[in-house]
């Protein structure tokens, strides 16, 4: 093969694939789609429930994460464990106290790279006033159109953010330990 050759078919490939193509932004989250559950230990059983309002804003490139930034507020009224009795329960002042905090929030402070496509989340987490540093793993699924989907899972402690007063404080009813599931839409500009 001649130089003149690998010259054309070096502006063949870069014609094709451009540098930077494979970059993206993701800078909105489409909370139609997204979703925060929650599974608590009721009596020994895993019970799965979710927040049905929350609002996101994340700025986030796969390939620069440290200059990463999300922010959620999760509306603690749209709490739903698939039952009326529990979740008026769980809106009064033994545990979410929505009266007084109506709402819980993230903040993230750092993310990591793992590779392949999965990241450590570093944040605040607040919730009844209490803030505590969290950080999970998350996984990035990129999908068609400049859309991925972003999966984590932490687990809280609930007596640490005063989740269950009073009778609730123990934890043979309720378990200490919450798995919380968050599966976000992500759109780019």
């Amino acid at each position: 093969m001649t130089s003149t050759h690998r010259l054309l078919g070096l502006l063949c490939l870069c014609l094709l694939f451009p540098a930077g193509a494979q970059a993206i932004q993701y800078d909105r989250v489409d909370t139609a789609r997204s979703s925060i559950r929650f599974i608590p230990v009721l009596m020994g059983t895993k019970t799965e429930g979710r927040f049905k309002n929350f609002t996101a804003q994340i700025r986030f490139d796969p390939d620069k994460p440290a200059q990463a930034q999300a922010k959620a507020e999760v509306d603690l009224q749209s709490f739903d464990i698939g039952f009326d009795e529990a979740t008026d329960e769980a809106l009064g002042p033994n545990w979410f106290d929505i009266k007084r905090t109506p709402k819980a929030t993230f903040v993230s402070t750092h993310v990591k790279a793992l590779g392949a496509d999965r990241f450590e989340l570093t944040g605040n987490l607040t919730i009844r006033n209490q803030t505590k540093p969290v950080h999970f793993p998350v996984t990035l699924t990129r999908e068609a159109n400049g859309m991925a989907r972003l999966d984590g899972a932490l687990v809280i402690k609930r007596l640490d953010y005063g989740l269950g007063q009073g009778q609730w404080a123990g934890t043979g009813t309720v378990a200490n330990d919450v798995t919380v599931q968050l599966k976000l839409f992500l759109n780019s500009q």
